[in-house]
């Protein structure tokens, strides 16, 4: 039975959605902020979340006053990340809704803040669901992509990829964990569920299309997309 508006296309976020980045994220913070005798707090990896990198690092030296430059946070983080981002899973309901939207010829892609080389960590024992995106936008080495979340230029750009591309922005629905991702996508005029950390803060599950606590809650037919029971 379909809810909301229905919709032909679907675009991801990964870390923290898809892949569970996020509790590595915060080891990462930690290795680099005890030095300092700071520790990365909830309220501040919420803030930072779905911000690109550059901005996300400048947030922490700013709350946290750390005597060190944007450049040598963003060294130090990528030696803390490249030991710990190999090591990352699926989320929950993951490989499930991905491999059945492909299954169903549902075009999908994957519109994400990380690196290119992070990408290749994150996702490298992954690949059976990664290859199945029709493309993928990673916002730092996109030449077409200038502003970071909640900016829509992320989300409209990954939509004029497709081929063809959507009518129009309220028939691709996107799915977020941040704030500033669903932020982005109600800023570019499409839908979008939100499968958020359990800790954040319960005003921001007021403004997306749809919040559930997991991606195995997701249920394709209310967006008129194919249902599980139809994989059986």
């Amino acid at each position: 039975m379909t809810l909301f508006h229905p919709v032909t296309h679907v675009i991801f976020d990964m870390d923290g959605l898809l892949i569970n980045t996020e509790d590595h994220y915060t080891e990462a913070h930690n290795m680099l902020l005890k030095r300092f005798g700071k520790t990365f707090t909830w309220d501040l990896k919420a803030k930072q979340m779905g911000r690109s990198e550059r901005d996300g690092f400048q947030l922490v030296i700013d709350q946290l006053q750390l005597p060190v430059t944007l450049d040598d946070m963003i060294a130090e983080m990528t030696k803390y990340m490249e030991e710990l981002f190999p090591n990352a899973v699926l989320m929950p309901g993951a490989e499930r809704l991905v491999v059945h939207l492909s299954k169903y010829n549902v075009p999908i892609a994957l519109c994400s803040g990380s690196k290119a080389h992070f990408y290749e960590m994150k996702t490298a024992k992954h690949k059976h669901v990664f290859n199945l995106f029709h493309h993928r936008v990673l916002t730092p080495d996109d030449p077409d992509i200038t502003h970071g979340k909640p900016h829509p230029e992320c989300y409209l750009t990954c939509a004029k990829r497709f081929e063809p591309p959507p009518m129009s922005p309220s028939s691709v629905l996107v799915f977020e964990d941040s704030p500033n991702g669903v932020e982005a996508a109600l800023n570019a005029g499409m839908q979008v569920v939100l499968v958020p950390d359990p800790r954040l803060d319960k005003r921001y599950r007021e403004h997306p299309t749809l919040c559930i606590d997991s991606l195995l809650d997701f249920k394709p037919e209310l967006f008129g997309l194919p249902s599980f029971t139809e994989s059986h």
